[in-house]
């Protein structure tokens, strides 16, 4: 007996630009995928960021739809137009109603914000603050360098840095970051080039200045209410404009490991695995 993986159910928590690459991965394999997220989500990279649906009502990365769900109920809909639908949803409550053969949290929060193991037959969870067998049972890692994308079937990811990967040389200098707290206000879009100096944003009249030059790669949206030093922006030095339109190389990585996560885990539990 065997499982058409189009009989999968994945719920993927978060819809930012890591979370997407994800979703759109397993999508495309055909998977039905649904995403819950925040009412406000804090999301840089929104031209490839399916949370972007939040705020648009529709969203498109690299020709696959997310639409916002009202509620669970219009999500079958949404999977028989081939469309991903995206709740808001913070209490993931949606576990109790679509019974999902597979978890998968893609929040990045860097620590567990409330993922179990027992949350669905199948529970899949990215990067640092997660251990497989304990949180989950299968972490990917997330961390660029050689084992970027890599299943980990018994212990943790490795943890997290602090430190932003470098590009070009820059770290650090890349991240825009709120120089106050208070309303966000862009006077930049993604895509733009800047160059060292630049006003890219307001928080309180306050300027959020870019260090570097390059294409403004993320920023957030307009009207959300900022802390001190949280990050609002990224600068990519290369200056590849088409870079803020597809779905990195990171992401792309990180999508393959979860669906290698989620086939390898189906394999050794049999059909009955995703059936609660």
């Amino acid at each position: 007996m065997t499982t058409a993986l189009g009989d999968v159910i994945v719920l993927i928590k978060g819809g930012g630009d890591l979370a997407s690459g994800v979703a759109h991965r397993l999508h495309r394999a055909g998977l039905r995928v649904v995403i819950t997220e925040l009412e406000h989500p804090t999301v840089i990279r929104r031209t490839v960021a399916f949370a972007n649906a939040v705020f648009q009502g529709q969203t498109s990365v690299e020709g696959v739809t997310a639409r916002l769900a009202a509620s669970p109920m219009d999500v079958p809909s949404a999977w028989s137009e081939g469309v991903i639908p995206v709740l808001i949803d913070p209490e993931t409550q949606a576990l109790g109603v679509l019974w999902p053969g597979v978890l998968v949290d893609a929040i990045m929060a860097k620590r567990n914000t409330g993922t179990r193991l027992a949350d669905a037959p199948i529970v899949v969870a990215l990067g640092p603050g997660f251990a497989a067998g304990v949180d989950c049972h299968a972490v990917v890692e997330t961390q660029r360098g050689h084992h970027l994308g890599r299943v980990i079937l018994e212990g943790a990811a490795a943890p997290d840095t602090g430190v932003p990967g470098e590009v070009e040389g820059y770290g650090q200098e890349r991240v825009l970051r709120a120089p106050a707290a208070g309303v966000f206000q862009g006077m930049k879009e993604i895509g733009d080039m800047v160059k060292a100096g630049d006003t890219v944003a307001l928080v309180a009249g306050r300027p959020v200045v870019t260090s570097i030059g390059g294409v403004l790669r993320g920023l957030l949206a307009d009207g959300l209410q900022v802390r001190p030093g949280m990050k609002v922006g990224d600068v990519d030095p290369r200056g590849e404009r088409e870079y803020c339109f597809t779905i990195s190389d990171k992401a792309r990585a990180i999508g393959g490991g979860v669906l290698e996560a989620i086939l390898y885990l189906l394999s050794r539990r049999g059909p009955q695995a995703i059936h609660q």
